[in-house]
């Protein structure tokens, strides 16, 4: 339908405002929450997610769009809680602790979001205890961990090894990712899958963790 195209091209561009504007829009003319949801935000997340790995857009075009994708979101999301639309996973992630980085947790955050998760954001510095509370207490699907240096990258290891001790290990698949991370040191520490970069981790998490 047009009007969802134009919202998915809008969120493309950025344009908060017009995406809000489409949303009422599109709520007015009587698309149900759902059809704005996937045929809208998400089909301009996930097109954006696509350029993205084929480096047609850069993390800047990437952070605009999921930027309109959040205002958008806030303006659908009581919708979306009275029509009973459920997220397709939950989601628990978090910048290891001795680590601040964020711009490369935020992205994935948002495209895990833009597939349709649940995403409960620990924020940077995060301990291994502070992984296990969460995953008690939010019992996510998946547990993301990001890691932007070399020193902190042991700290995703010891994320894992806590999960075991506490005998919770099992309960979730665990994704990493970060600039010096790579899919042999994921496999080294038993983590479940690596992403190269958000888009990557949305579709992993999606296609591979979820039923």
């Amino acid at each position: 339908m047009e009007l969802l195209k134009k919202l998915s091209e809008d969120l493309q561009a950025g344009d908060v405002e017009a995406v809000k504007e489409g949303i009422t829009k599109a709520l007015d003319e009587g698309l149900t929450p759902r059809e704005i949801l996937y045929d809208g935000l998400m089909d301009g997340m996930s097109i954006i997610g696509e350029k993205f790995k084929k480096n047609e857009v850069f993390v800047p075009e990437v952070l605009i769009a999921a930027r309109a994708m959040n205002a958008g979101m806030e303006l659908l999301k009581p919708k979306l809680i009275e029509t009973g639309v459920e997220s397709i996973g939950k989601v628990v992630i978090g910048t290891v602790k001795g680590d601040l980085h964020d711009i490369g947790k935020n992205l994935v955050k948002m495209m895990l979001e833009g597939a349709g998760f649940e995403v409960h954001d620990l924020g940077t510095d995060v301990s291994a205890e502070d992984f296990v509370a969460a995953v008690k207490e939010i019992q996510p699907d998946i547990v993301g961990l990001s890691a932007l240096l070399t020193t902190t990258m042991p700290q995703m290891k010891n994320v894992i090894s806590a999960l075991k001790e506490e005998g919770i290990r099992d309960r979730v698949k665990v994704m990493v990712g970060g600039a010096p991370v790579t899919d042999n040191y994921a496999k080294e520490i038993g983590a479940d899958a690596y992403a190269k970069d958000a888009a990557t981790a949305a579709t992993i998490a999606k296609e591979r963790f979820v039923s």
